[in-house]
C-alpha cells in the first residue's frame, strides 16, 4: 500500500505584514495639523479606540470597518470602508512591535490650498 501526503507551502508573509496583523492597535494620539483631534465632533473622533488589521485583509479602524492593503512596496496602506467618503491612504512613518505611526493628508475645508498634515499613532494593547 502507498501512501501519498502532500504538503502544504504556507505563504510567507513580509516582516511588515506579521507585525501589523500580530497585535490589537489602541489609539495613542490622533492629531490634525498638530493638534489633538480625536474629541467629540473633531476630524478623527471615530478613529479612536482599537484598529485590528486581520490576516485576510479585513479590519475594524476605531468606530469604522472595512478592508486594507499595503501599498507602495509596503510603505503606506490603504484603508477603505463604506462609511468613509474616500479610501485613506496613509504612510507608514513607523512599525514596530511596540509602534505604528502612520502620517496622511487631508482637505482643508477652511484652506483648500493647504491640506491638513495628519498623523495617527498606535500602540499594541
Amino acid at each position: 500500500m502507498i501512501v501519498l501526503t502532500a504538503a502544504c507551502k504556507k505563504e510567507t508573509q513580509s516582516e511588515r505584514f506579521l507585525l501589523l496583523t500580530s497585535h490589537i492597535w489602541k489609539t495613542d494620539s490622533l492629531l490634525a495639523g498638530g493638534f489633538d483631534a480625536s474629541g467629540p465632533g473633531q476630524l478623527l473622533e471615530k478613529f479612536k479606540g482599537d484598529i485590528m488589521f486581520s490576516e485576510d485583509g479585513s479590519g475594524y479602524f476605531g468606530q469604522y470597518t472595512g478592508t486594507w492593503r499595503f501599498v507602495y512596496d509596503e510603505t503606506s496602506l490603504v484603508i477603505e470602508s463604506v462609511d468613509l467618503p474616500v479610501p485613506l491612504t496613509a504612510f507608514i512613518a513607523e512599525l514596530s512591535a511596540s509602534s505604528l505611526k502612520m502620517t496622511t493628508s487631508y482637505p482643508n475645508l477652511a484652506d483648500p490650498s493647504n491640506p491638513l498634515a495628519i498623523r495617527m499613532t498606535f500602540k499594541p494593547k
